[in-house]
């Protein structure tokens, strides 16, 4: 018999398993098993996993929220573009959004303070990552996800968009300060 003719007996499913092929089977199925056991514990007990609500929302409704936000707490620009530098008192909900090309307003945050981070994108799907911490989260048109965040150090972080918006992807980086 060679791998080129079909079977002679064409009911493959009906011949026994061979012990060592049958012996794989039980080590991947019993791998496949501890992996899905591990999966549900990570979440529960694992500190790497973010628990985002998700709620819809419309662009209109998001940027007055954010713009209610900046009107009220804008402590100084920065940048060429004078993007606002907000410093909401903890507690607060506390509104970011993604517009081609830029992440609007920058956001400055006190540490040991927690915090209810609303990130929506206003035009295409965006990333948000926020380095050197690695928090990753895409960010969709039409939907609001909410973090609960307590930044424990103090320093300046970087927002990159790690979702390809587009020609100006490059240029979609901002920054985040806890003070």
């Amino acid at each position: 018999m060679s791998a080129i003719l079909p079977p002679a007996d064409r009911l493959w499913y009906k011949h026994p398993i061979d012990r060592v092929e049958g012996t794989w089977i039980a080590i991947a199925l019993t791998w496949c098993i501890i992996l899905f056991a591990m999966m549900t514990g990570w979440h529960i007990w694992g500190k790497q996993n973010l628990s985002t609500e998700t709620y819809r929302s419309t662009s209109a409704q998001f940027m007055e929220k954010t713009q209610a936000m900046v009107d009220k707490y804008t402590v100084r620009t920065e940048t060429e573009e004078k993007i606002p530098v907000v410093a909401p008192p903890a507690g607060s909900d506390v509104y970011l959004l993604a517009r081609l090309w830029s992440f609007w307003p920058i956001l400055e945050l006190e540490k040991d303070k927690t915090y209810r981070l609303h990130l929506t994108a206003l035009d295409y799907n965006h990333g948000f990552s926020l380095q050197p911490a690695n928090i990753n989260i895409q960010m969709v048109p039409g939907f609001e996800h909410v973090v609960t965040v307590t930044p424990n150090e103090s320093g300046t972080y970087s927002l990159v968009c790690n979702e390809y918006c587009g020609l100006g992807h490059h240029r979609m980086v901002s920054r985040l300060y806890v003070k």
